[in-house]
């Protein structure tokens, strides 16, 4: 949880004179103003009543990193909070990236954990957070730029954004992450000139602020958020964001593409954005989430449940689509992973009432047992060199990660911590290893839960988080790493009020 304390630095600056406090009423739905940070030159906002609008003006070297400087129009809250506004500019020829956000903030003070939906100079939109004081700041790209309309909600544990065009309609822009706030906290409207030597002005139209959740129990509709997150950086792009229930995607060997599966069917999409296409998977029209690519990118592998007994089945097609060809006869099978020398499948498979692994010639045939263990063995991937096999297993009580050598010899524990951690996937570069955790209580892989997407170097040694989010099945099932080994593709959640 966020420490909450009184602010450090509260300077107050406005129009009229400096320093002088100015009533709740000269600024709308808000209670206050003033300057957060380091800023050299005071920034200052007024209200139009009868424009419904709010110009704010404000200096400050940047909101990133570790600290932030920005003129900050704020109402103290509790609870689930709302806020949306058209935005744009006053004036050119400023630094591309100037921001103009919404903003949900623990305190006043500069390191303060905070979260924004920003529209930047240059269009850029994206919604950025500092997890907790005096952390570094991270994002989560839109696709879009400049929208007419944005807005910043937090519920519960989660914050998000909603960006519209010029029809006004507000749309989830996709992507999620989960911040904790003690109350009270503060919400509102901010600019940074990203220039301490300048003022930038922008103005907030036709501001809402809505504080509190419907009454009752509101219907939900999913929203599915396809992503990338690098390494480095580890700041969130948005690829698509769909109210289909979509899951697993897997990189193309090229680096271009995604391929993921929903409602039965397989898809690939540009990485830079764009409208999925679907892929003839032929008489599978009910693909699971346990699909992936041939090394050389040439071959699809799915896991689909179009047979009688509706039992998963892994077939092979070509990468373009085509007719399927049946691997494993009996079923359930789940694939997760292929060798590097094109040759083996490894999945998961029950067989006599137990979940274990197995491996099987890519052409079909005699299937091999590699885990006898009692309890539950999942999630199959090859190192890249083909000298291990990393699964996730829970016969020590939680789920952990393990590996072996091919052939089932020298079964050992990788992870040993306080989560359930699954579908491990090495790198293509062998240095390391990604996989996503659930909470200690919750058992098996749901959906709907919240998770943490984890990165550790493959050798062993500290394991780090990539990304926070409301995920779980279908984020992280299958292979997803980008052919450069720098970035990782993935699925997230939201349930959102079907009113909104």
């Amino acid at each position: 949880m966020i420490s909450s304390k009184l602010p450090r630095t509260f300077i107050l600056a406005f129009s009229v004179a400096a320093g002088a406090r100015i009533s709740a009423a000269s600024l709308g739905v808000f209670e206050s103003q003033n300057d957060v940070g380091a800023t050299k030159h005071a920034g200052w906002a007024q209200w139009d009543a009868s424009a419904d609008a709010h110009t704010v003006s404000g200096g400050g070297a940047n909101m990133w990193f570790t600290n932030d400087a920005f003129h900050f129009v704020w109402k103290r809250v509790s609870g689930d909070v709302a806020l949306a506004a058209d935005i744009s500019f006053l004036g050119e020829g400023g630094d591309p990236h100037r921001k103009a956000c919404l903003l949900v903030r623990q305190s006043l003070d500069a390191d303060s954990a905070y979260a924004d939906a920003a529209i930047h100079g240059d269009g850029l939109t994206s919604l950025q957070y500092r997890a907790d004081n005096n952390q570094r700041t991270y994002e989560i790209q839109s696709g879009v730029s400049g929208p007419k309309r944005l807005r910043i909600e937090k519920r519960g544990r989660y914050v998000s954004m909603s960006i519209a065009g010029n029809n006004g309609e507000l749309r989830p822009a996709g992507g999620s992450f989960r911040l904790e706030l003690n109350e009270p906290f503060y919400v509102g409207l901010g600019v940074c000139s990203h220039n301490n030597e300048r003022i930038e002005t922008a103005v907030f139209k036709n501001v809402r602020l809505m504080e509190g959740r419907p009454p009752g129990k509101a219907a939900t509709q999913l929203h599915c958020t396809l992503e990338t997150v690098p390494l480095a950086s580890r700041d969130r792009r948005v690829v698509w964001t769909t109210t289909n229930h979509i899951e697993a995607p897997n990189w193309s060997r090229d680096g271009a593409s995604l391929f993921f599966n929903g409602r039965g069917r397989m898809y690939r999409i540009p990485v830079a954005g764009g409208e999925p296409t679907p892929i003839d998977t032929g008489v599978a029209i009910r693909c699971n989430n346990d699909h992936g690519l041939s090394p050389d990118g040439s071959t699809l592998v799915i896991s689909d449940q179009s047979q009688g007994d509706r039992k998963s089945r892994i077939y092979t097609l070509s990468a373009a689509g085509g007719t399927p060809r049946r691997i494993t006869d009996a079923g359930p099978s789940y694939w997760h992973g292929w060798s590097p020398d094109g040759r083996t499948l490894a999945y998961c498979a029950e067989r006599n009432g137990a979940f274990d692994i197995y491996t099987i010639p890519v052409e079909g045939g005699a299937e091999t047992r590699l885990t006898t263990a009692e309890g539950l063995d999942d999630g199959p991937d090859y190192s890249p060199d083909g000298q291990w096999i990393y699964f996730n297993s829970d016969r020590t009580g939680t789920m952990q990660i393990w590996r072996m050598h091919p052939d089932g010899s020298q079964q050992e524990a990788v992870t040993r911590d306080e989560f359930n951690n699954w579908f491990p996937h090495p790198s293509p570069d062998g240095r390391w290893l990604v996989f996503v955790s659930y909470e200690n209580a919750v058992k098996g892989h749901p959906e709907n839960k919240d998770v943490s997407l984890r990165v550790m170097p493959l050798g062993g040694g500290k394991i780090e988080t990539l990304a926070k989010l409301f995920g779980g099945q279908g984020t992280l099932n299958v292979p997803s790493w980008s052919p450069d080994s720098r970035r990782v593709a993935f699925v997230s959640y939201q349930l959102i009020p079907a009113a909104e």
